[in-house]
């Protein structure tokens, strides 16, 4: 009778195959390695962010109220005290995600290192849980924000959220705060809402556990479309602070014109115009 050959080289090389076709390791995600980074949900990993794409805090000209709060939150957070999640909502162009910049980069400045900026984006909120397990076990603490975040009909990803925020058993980990923008203040469509409204059984309170969302949200901070005077007061600033030579009326009738052009007045729009003035001149903007 013929012996049978051993079976430990014979699975040693199996072994050593499928480790061969096995995936690399997912790469760790060091916060140590940046002061901003961007969530890939698909790859779940923390990607740096070399360079923030953002405008000084003194720039930010009409929302003097509602800066002084979220700097004040954000102070407090950074130094180790309670803090509420934020919701910035309100008019397009009124310098909500810059500001959420501005005064990462401000408190950072003063205390280096404070605080690490992660974004994630709206379409990976689903993903928010995996992220959170990741940065609950970082030793920095972290502004999580979503930028214009908003959730149309049929869209169940909000559950997460809230679940998140508050509502889970392990609830906000102690070093994240989130801060979303959004230009709704309840962050759903009113079809979404009135749908539920009209083909629940309690109409009240499927409307209300939408609401809830919000709620979620310690901090409401409103952003408002600017007068005229506000419109200039941002060109102005931006024009002394790059150094942009231009007498004031031709200043003021050149920004009133291209705001005319846009149909509207905001940040976004002084920018714009800012950008087109430093490029008739020949300047760089940095």
């Amino acid at each position: 009778m013929t012996a049978s050959p051993p079976l430990e080289p014979l699975l040693r090389r199996i072994a050593e195959a499928l480790d061969r076709l096995a995936p690399p390791p997912r790469p760790a995600s060091d916060l140590a390695t940046a002061d901003a980074f961007v969530w890939h949900a698909d790859r779940e990993r923390l990607e740096p962010v070399a360079a923030v794409s953002r405008v000084d805090l003194d720039l930010l000209q009409g929302i003097e109220r509602v800066r002084d709060i979220l700097l004040d939150n954000t102070q407090r957070f950074a130094a180790g005290l309670p803090a509420n999640n934020v919701l910035l909502w309100g008019a397009r162009g009124m310098g909500k995600s810059s500001l959420v910049k501005a005064v990462h980069a401000t408190i950072n400045a003063a205390t280096p290192r404070a605080l690490a900026l992660v974004e994630i984006h709206r379409e990976d909120i689903t993903g928010l849980p995996r992220l959170l397990t990741l940065l609950r076990a970082a030793k920095r603490r972290i502004l999580l924000f979503c930028d214009d975040l908003s959730f149309d009909h049929e869209d169940t990803s909000y559950k997460s959220l809230k679940a998140v925020l508050e509502g889970g058993i392990e609830g906000r980990p102690a070093n994240v705060v989130f801060y979303a923008t959004s230009n709704r203040r309840h962050l759903l469509s009113r079809d979404m809402i009135e749908n539920e409204r009209s083909t629940a059984l309690n109409p009240g309170e499927a409307v209300e556990e939408k609401v809830a969302l919000s709620d979620r949200f310690g901090l409401w901070l409103g952003f408002h479309a600017c007068d005229q005077e506000t419109y200039q007061a941002m060109v102005r600033g931006y024009a002394q602070h790059y150094g942009l030579g231009l007498s004031a009326d031709q200043l003021r009738a050149e920004a009133a014109e291209w705001a005319i052009t846009r149909g509207a007045r905001s940040g976004r729009v002084a920018w714009q115009y800012i950008q087109d003035l430093a490029g008739r001149l020949g300047r760089t903007i940095e």
